[in-house]
């Protein structure tokens, strides 16, 4: 994967009466962690994973957080959830 993006229809949200982050699907609701939200919010198929890889990293004080994301994203692209950008 080179430049993540949300599937099509698939949007971020925050869900305040239940105060936590999702991601609105046409099927349904995925609940999501504040980490799993932040790395989808950069996901806008303009970003390269290295980008986000990097965007990450400095607000977790320079943190190896490269294998998280890319396990994360594996996930949601089997899921059909995140596709690469064109």
């Amino acid at each position: 994967m080179t430049r993540p993006r949300l599937v099509t229809g698939a949007r971020l949200h925050y869900d305040d009466v239940r105060a936590e982050h999702v991601l609105l699907i046409p099927e349904g609701v995925v609940r999501l962690n504040p980490t799993a939200a932040e790395v989808l919010g950069l996901c806008d198929g303009e970003r390269s994973l290295a980008d986000i890889v990097g965007a990450l990293s400095l607000r977790y004080d320079g943190a190896d957080v490269g294998d998280d994301v890319r396990e994360l994203l594996d996930a949601m692209t089997q899921r059909g959830l995140v596709v690469d950008a064109p």
